[in-house]
Formats: C-alpha cells, structure tokens, sequence
C-alpha cells in the first residue's frame, strides 16, 4: 500500500485509487476549461491519494507552467520523470518550462531527448525550434519547420509559424509563399492575412499589402499589428492623414508598440510637425530603455 493510501486510513485501497482517478479525470476538463487552479485543486488531492501516478504529477506540472509558476513546475515535472524517465510529454513540457524561463540549453537538452522518444511529436518539434530560434541558430530553426511541414503540410498554423521565421530572416518572397499555404488551408486565417501584408509590403508590393491587411482588419478589427502595417503601407501609397488614423488607433490598443511610435514620427516629421515627431521619437527611446 502507498503511503499516501495510508494516509486515508478511511479508503480502501480500491476506493483511494478510484477517487483519485476521478480527480485525474475532472481536472483534465477543467484544464480544457483554462480552469487551472482548480485542476491544480484536485491533482493536489489525487497526488496525496496516490504519490505514485505520474500523470498526475505531469499534469499538475502543466498547470503550473501554463499559468507561469515555473519552478513550482519544474519540481512536478522532475517528480513525473522520476516515475516515468521516459515521458516525452514530461520531458517536453519540461523543456517548455526551461525556455520560459530563458534557460535555453536547458530546454534544447530536454526536447532532444523527447524527440529521441517521440520523432514525429509536432509541438515539440515547434518548441524546439522556438528555442533555436531565441538562440539565433535561425538555420537550423528553419530546418525543424521544415521538417513539421513535411509530417503534416494541411496545417496553416506550421506554414505561418515558417513564414514568420523567413521573414525575420528577410527572405521575404519565401515568407510570401508560406503564408499563402496558409491561406489555401485556412482562407480567414487573420495572422497569415495580417503577416502576408507585412511581408508584401516589405517587397514593395503596397496595393496587394493592402487587400491582405483590410482582410485582416475586417476579421479582427482590434489588431494592433495589422493596423499598423496598414498605417505604414497607407503612408507609402500617400495617404498619411489616414495612416496616422491606423497608427493612433494602434498605439490606442497597444501603449508600448514601438514600430508604430517610430513609423508615426517619420510620419509627423514629413508633415513638418515637428513637436509630435519629438515626442513619438523621444517615446520609442524611453521603451528601448534610454
């Protein structure tokens, strides 16, 4: 008998497994309800009932990190893997904790190991190359979305996740045909709209820049993003009262967007308002902490 059975003089053996069980059980729906404290609630319990379940542990685990709890985390997922030592959940989840937290090649060990387990596991595949991505090795994130694209290309959110890669990357015709596969899978898909704009219009190609971005605005008129690509893309073709319209609205949803004090400034100082452009320009300095 385990001791946390013991602990429950009250229970049978087969009652404490059982009622642990349910627990394990309801905290997964309240999970897929974002209910995490609750989950957390209950897999407490279900941990007390029975030590020795690793789903329990890993799922509590989960909660904690989805809710930003990192090293109360990290000991779940230790005490999962110390049951199952070959849990590539666990160990992926744990690789996650890792690079929310910035310990990267601490994360990067955990995903390799997982996938050493589970090769064709996408999402740890996608939270490994977001890792290498935040370690600059573009390369070689690159070769990991690639690689995602190739076990399941009908999915608009892996071809948007490379798109956004080529574009830091400035390969933007690349990033252009990316976010197009996305939109033959998923034609209202808002970010793919919204990043083609951007990437459109890095290519000097305003008109069709456009079209994507009006899309996109049409479906989230709240994107702070999109707005202010729009902005950017409505100076270029001339229109920069309606610009400074989008770039206004855009730091009105966003009070930190740097992008758009910066583009609004160039904006204003073309248009001789000086003082505004100033005040933007002095703005951008102050976030990027000067």
């Amino acid at each position: 008998m385990s001791e946390g059975i013991k602990d429950h003089p009250g229970l049978s053996d087969t009652a404490t497994q059982s009622r642990a069980s349910v627990l394990r059980s309801r905290a997964e729906s309240y999970i897929a309800l974002s209910r995490h404290d609750a989950a957390i609630a209950d897999l407490t319990e279900s941990i007390a009932l029975v030590p020795d379940n690793a789903r329990a542990w890993r799922l509590r685990g989960e909660c904690h990190r989805v809710i930003e709890r990192y090293e109360t985390a990290l000991d779940d997922f230790g005490e999962a893997l110390k049951l199952e030592p070959d849990s590539a959940y666990a160990l992926g989840s744990r690789g996650q904790t890792y690079a929310s937290m910035g310990r990267l090649e601490e994360a990067m060990d955990d995903f390799e190991h997982a996938l050493t387990l589970s090769p064709d596991s996408l999402w740890i595949l996608e939270a490994k190359a977001d890792a290498l991505v935040d370690l600059d090795r573009l390369d070689e994130a690159l070769a990991e979305h690639t690689k995602i694209i190739k076990l399941n290309d009908e999915l608009a959110y892996s071809w948007v996740a490379r798109g956004d890669l080529y574009q830091r990357m400035e390969l933007y015709a690349e990033a252009i045909d990316d976010y197009t596969k996305a939109l033959e899978a998923e034609p209202d898909h808002v970010r793919a709209l919204s990043r083609r704009g951007e990437a459109l219009r890095m290519a000097d190609r305003y008109e069709e820049a456009l079209t994507d971005l009006n899309r996109a605005l049409e479906l989230d008129p709240g994107n702070d993003r999109a707005l202010g690509s729009r902005g950017a893309v409505l100076s270029e073709l001339g229109d920069n009262e309606a610009a400074l319209r989008d770039l206004d609205t855009a730091i009105e949803l966003d009070p930190e967007y740097t992008w758009a004090y910066q583009v609004r400034g160039e904006i204003l100082q073309e248009l001789d308002r000086h003082e505004a452009a100033v005040a933007d320009f002095t703005r951008v300095l102050h976030l990027f902490g000067g």
